[in-house]
């Protein structure tokens, strides 16, 4: 399974040519079915739509046409747990668990299908820019920008990140910024960097985009490190033993 972001390559392109089919192959894998000839069937139990998916997947096989795998039967919750560890290895994030007689719930139904992922990658980082959030955040610093070390002692962003923190952690840190900036850069503020949090994220993968080298996905503050100081952060080596272990 190839990374996100080569994915990304072939999103909201209207020609697909020959070089970027071979570099990014993609195939169709389905995991359920919501209609079948003619008739809306998401108001049957999974078992029956999953039935129904594999006689249509069988009558018309093709290399790029899949079924998602199941697991239907294991010793006991400690043998699942074991075969989620290893998630990154098959290139998923986990699980999704569901109910056998669910129906195919519409928009963020909860209770019948549970995302059960595996633990976040995460790194200690320092905190450098920050801008103001939108909606009823707009008067806030809370999109923020971090960095880690890299081994010539300049800190180089890989990550931004807004969401995490409480309402009051959001206050403080919004002080912070307003009271230790340096530069301005339009809406962006650089701040002193004195601030580390601990920021989760999905995938790793190699990016020019940012000076670290690396891109992570979903990127989101676990908790602020309020007993680390800016160089107690970890490094870009750190990113990319990540990236290699991935």
């Amino acid at each position: 399974v190839l990374g996100f972001g080569e994915l990304q390559r072939r999103l909201n392109r209207k020609t697909i040519d020959t070089k970027l089919r071979a570099e990014v192959p993609v195939v169709f894998l389905a995991y359920d079915l919501l209609e079948h000839q003619h008739s809306d069937v998401r108001a049957l139990p999974m078992t029956q739509r999953r039935a129904l998916l594999d006689s249509v997947l069988d009558a018309h096989p093709h290399e790029r046409l899949l079924r998602s795998e199941t697991i239907d039967g294991f010793a006991n919750w400690d043998a699942l747990g074991t075969l989620r560890e290893q998630s990154r290895v098959r290139g998923v994030e986990g699980f999704m668990l569901k109910r056998r007689t669910s129906a195919y719930g519409v928009g963020r139904k909860r209770g019948d299908w549970w995302k059960w992922k595996i633990d976040p990658y995460a790194v200690d980082a320092v905190l450098v820019y920050a801008q103001h959030g939108s909606g009823k955040r707009a008067s806030l610093y809370t999109d923020y920008t971090f960095a880690v070390w890299r081994n010539d002692g300049e800190l180089v962003t890989f990550a931004k990140a807004y969401s995490g923190l409480t309402d009051d952690e959001i206050k403080e840190v919004d002080a912070f910024v307003r009271k230790h900036t340096t530069e301005k850069f339009g809406p962006v503020r650089h701040v002193e960097p004195l601030l580390v949090f601990e920021i989760g994220f999905e995938g790793i993968a190699e990016s020019k985009r940012h000076k670290s080298g690396v891109a992570v996905r979903f990127p989101r503050m676990l908790r602020w490190r309020k007993d680390k100081s800016a160089r107690d952060a970890d490094t870009v080596e750190n990113l990319r033993a990540l990236l290699r272990a991935g």
